[in-house]
């Protein structure tokens, strides 16, 4: 797949995934099929194979903070970085793509979705030879959900690094990659890649439509609740079958679906998709009580039960917590001011649950953000109600999804799409739109105050190419050349672009 083949693709197995320990660390040499051809011998190997796609994609160089917390976020101005600038992203807001430090992190960041590509490559081009290998629907499973994965990290390397695509389709996007090659992969336009995600995630769908998810005995809840009939998610006697959202799962690839649809303007396909889990009912609103819990052990500031896919990141408590979100002028927060412009204090949203619970007042005018504050993870799971993942994403955004998707033909049912996760976040009133445009602000809005910290925003203002909203009341306007990375130098000079 060009100059990338030459990085060492590490396969991880882990922990994170319900294994109960780390076995080995494989490093496949492209250069050698030897360790390819051991590793893919085993139905065990397929598995470390894909759990270790998930690992290296967990990392802090991609969702583990960097496309979760980090640069999207800051993009979309979701921080106030003062002169101090320790974590050096006062450039990157400042939308200075020459600079050294934003150009680290989005090579890092091209390099590291590309290598779980290839990884993912490595597993479909030897799967379909070796079915027999596979026991009960594990075939279908792992196939599955490694086309999946390669869909969703060509999506997200194209929605980084090409034009949106209602703004020019026809422009040059990224390499599809489909092969375990050194060979140059051309770059395809926004349109081709949009169509070979979508081929991924369809046929994704269809392996994953026996998956164990889907089943009325699995039932979404906390891990650490014994009630069986509240979470049978640990129940299955096999660990690679647990915790499914963890993974790419069936209805995962569905929101992703609705997601990647609505990115090419196909609302139709869009609310196929979001119905299919809407409907499913298998993902309930997070409760009050576990959201406004007094006991940090308890409280579900994540909204868990309503995540369809997250990335599991037990170890990044401190590292984000204790540094990127902390008190003074040198982290990652917002002045008090802009928070409460956000969430509305002073009109509909003061009794927004996610004001009082994701902020704290700290000195100087500074709200201190605590979404992923936890007490520390223990072995046994107990200390915490439940795991912590960086969102993926969420019941809420299909939610979202479904209104965008309806208001041209019934305004009335797209509002109460949001009004639907308004009333779950604690605000009673009803949102109040006009016409289209007061509609999208709206949405916008409300992207903004549910997927704080999660790296949505910026790509649904460049979906909808429309102006970013800055903080104390300023406005940054349409500009491509923000809404558009340039690709990596290397990218440029080894792939003969």
């Amino acid at each position: 797949m060009n100059h990338l083949t030459k990085i060492t693709c590490t396969i991880l197995s882990c922990l994170a995934f319900g294994l109960s320990s780390c076995s080995k660390w494989l490093d496949l040499q492209p250069e050698s099929d030897i360790d390819k051809a051991i590793l893919f011998t085993t139905e065990e190997g397929f598995k470390e194979a894909l759990l270790g796609i998930y690992t290296r994609c967990s990392r802090t160089d991609l969702y583990g903070k960097e496309l979760t917390i980090a640069t999207p976020e800051v993009l979309a101005q979701n921080y106030t970085i003062t002169n101090i600038d320790s974590y050096r992203y006062l450039q990157t807001q400042n939308y200075k793509y020459n600079d050294a430090n934003f150009i680290q992190r989005k090579d890092n960041i091209w390099k590291g979705l590309y290598n779980g590509i290839v990884n993912a490559n490595l597993i479909l081009e030897e799967i379909d030879a070796k079915q027999r290998i596979f026991s009960g629907d594990n075939y279908r499973l792992i196939k599955g959900e490694a086309l999946a994965l390669r869909a969703y990290l060509h999506f997200d390397l194209l929605r980084l690094f090409g034009p949106a695509f209602s703004v020019n389709s026809q422009a040059e996007g990224i390499p599809y990659v489909t092969s375990y090659s050194n060979k140059v992969t051309k770059l395809s336009t926004v349109a081709v890649v949009m169509d070979s995600v979508i081929k991924d995630f369809e046929q994704a769908k269809e392996l994953l439509a026996n998956d164990p998810i889907r089943s009325k005995s699995y039932v979404i809840g906390y891990p650490t609740v014994s009630d069986t009939l509240k979470n049978t998610e640990l129940s299955n006697s096999s660990l690679f079958l647990q915790n499914r959202r963890h993974r790419l799962n069936y209805y995962a690839v569905c929101g992703s679906l609705a997601r990647v649809y609505l990115y090419k303007g196909d609302k139709p396909s869009a609310l196929l998709n979001v119905n299919a889990v809407i409907d499913a009912k298998k993902f309930t609103w997070t409760n009050a009580t576990d959201f406004m819990a007094v006991d940090d052990n308890k409280k579900d500031r994540i909204f868990y039960k309503e995540l369809l896919f997250g990335w599991y990141i037990p170890n990044l408590n401190n590292d984000y917590n204790g540094g990127f979100f902390t008190e003074g002028n040198s982290g990652m927060h917002l002045s008090q001011d802009d928070i409460r412009a956000i969430y509305e204090t002073s009109g509909p949203g003061a009794t927004d649950m996610r004001y009082s619970q994701w902020f704290t007042s700290g000195v100087d005018n500074i709200s201190i953000i605590n979404k992923y504050k936890r007490n520390a993870f223990s072995e046994n799971f107990s200390a915490n109600l439940h795991y912590l993942m960086a969102p993926a994403i969420r019941l809420s955004e299909l939610y979202y999804i479904a209104a965008e998707c309806t208001y041209a033909t019934d305004p009335a049912k797209a509002a109460s799409y949001l009004d639907e996760v308004r009333t779950h976040r604690g605000i009673g009133a009803k949102v109040q739109v006009s016409n289209a445009a007061a509609f999208q602000q709206e949405l916008l809005k409300e992207y903004r105050k549910e997927m704080y910290a999660e790296g949505q925003l910026f790509f649904a203002y460049k979906r909808l190419n429309t102006a970013i909203a800055g903080l104390e009341g300023r406005t940054i306007p349409t500009n491509q050349q923000i809404f558009v990375w340039p690709l990596p130098d290397d990218e440029i000079i080894y792939g003969q672009r």
